[in-house]
């Protein structure tokens, strides 16, 4: 955005006298300070993600995104003041003059710690329109080569984190597409259309009859390539919607095991539990489907939207509440239900598995040839 104003809006460039980020300016309108935490930078302007501050005078990214320093605000750590609200912006909002503003983090970071995963070997699988797979870490670690972890929202730690950029959207996408039959049957009891679809998965059994889907309906930009499409494949005469259905939800499964795995390797600590918060962590289907494929037992908290209570948690620990994150963690989450994996699905799941591993490898070559043909997606 910044090279686009300066760009095309050079005569806004030329009186900008601070850039920030959404966080940034809603900061400043409620304490009229610039400032941010270093915890809500995700990738827009010249940030240090090693040295968790803004890029040093000599670094590349400053050539990328041309800028003065001083247009930067001032940045903070996780759990230290931003400011205090002022008496204009509490005339606008209702939230009380000179009360704190404390600093938290973006908002997968924030669901993290939300859901209770403070260390390594617990896994944080979001499943909301992004699906992701994050763990917390006190070292600098790229998963993957030359892709920067995200700020934690505990400071001086990292979020490592492999996503799947059309996740539980793709439940959406069925609906739209396949879902019409359960749209009228919840328009009728006044439910939600996505409880209904937990029928369906319990309609074809586990892997689908073979149906297996790679869950890149929009491409990525290293793993995977700008070249991705999403594949099922598999069909047979036996097929129905609700092999799809659960093709869908294995898929994501497939392929934020393999970030798990990959983020095992290049952090060399093995990842033995899950927590699942978003919206798509209310089936009990996605649930047991995720602790069978991961063969890990798969806890969903005891509140499904965790982001605010992580960013609940850096609050609390900012203010004293609780002395330390350990202590933050413990008395302010807690662990809903917990799905053990069924060992009788063990054995297929594997086994589709290793060919899930395979898909895209082999189909890749073909996107770049459809690519080429199609033009889609486009080169950009």
């Amino acid at each position: 955005e910044a090279n686009w104003i300066r760009t095309h809006q050079p005569e806004i460039w030329d009186q900008t006298h601070k850039y920030l980020l959404l966080s940034g300016y809603l900061t400043h309108r409620l304490t009229g300070r610039f400032v941010d935490s270093v915890g809500s930078q995700v990738g827009y302007v010249p940030f240090d993600y090693k040295g968790l501050q803004w890029a040093g005078p000599r670094d590349w990214k400053w050539q990328a995104v041309p800028m003065d320093p001083d247009l930067l605000p001032n940045l903070v750590p996780p759990t230290k003041p931003l400011g205090e609200i002022t008496r204009e912006a509490a005339a606008a909002t209702g939230i009380p003059a000179g009360l704190p503003l404390i600093a938290a983090a973006a908002d997968k970071a924030c669901e993290v710690i939300g859901a209770g995963s403070l260390e390594p070997h617990i896994g944080c699988l979001s499943y909301g329109t992004t699906a992701t797979i994050n763990t917390t870490q006190t070292k600098y670690i790229e998963v993957i080569p030359l892709i920067p972890p995200y700020p934690a929202a505990v400071p001086g730690a990292y979020s490592l984190e492999i996503q799947i950029y059309r996740g539980y959207w793709m439940v959406s996408w069925f609906k739209r597409e396949f879902g019409l039959r359960e749209q009228r049957l919840a328009a009728d009891r006044g439910v939600e259309v996505e409880t209904l679809f937990d029928t369906l998965v319990a309609q074809a059994p586990p892997g689908s009859m073979g149906l297996m889907l790679q869950p890149y309906w929009s491409p990525g930009v290293k793993v995977p390539g700008p070249e991705a499409k999403g594949a099922i494949i598999g069909f047979g005469d036996v097929h129905t919607r609700s092999h799809i259905y659960r093709a869908i939800l294995e898929g994501l499964a497939y392929a934020l095991r393999e970030g798990k795995e990959r983020t095992e390797r290049r952090s060399k600590v093995p990842i033995t539990e899950l927590r699942v918060s978003g919206g798509g962590s209310q089936s009990d289907a996605a649930l047991q489907i995720t602790a069978d494929i991961f063969n890990l037992p798969t806890a969903r908290p005891h509140l499904y939207e965790t982001s605010g209570l992580g960013a609940a948690i850096d609050a609390a620990v900012g203010l004293g509440l609780h002395p330390d994150f350990d202590t933050a963690v413990r008395e302010m989450t807690r662990v809903g239900r917990v799905f053990e994996p069924n060992p009788d699905t063990r054995e297929i799941y594997d086994g589709l598995y290793r060919v899930y591993q395979q898909m895209y490898k082999r189909l890749k070559p073909l996107y770049e040839e459809i690519r080429e043909i199609t033009g889609y997606p486009n080169r950009k």
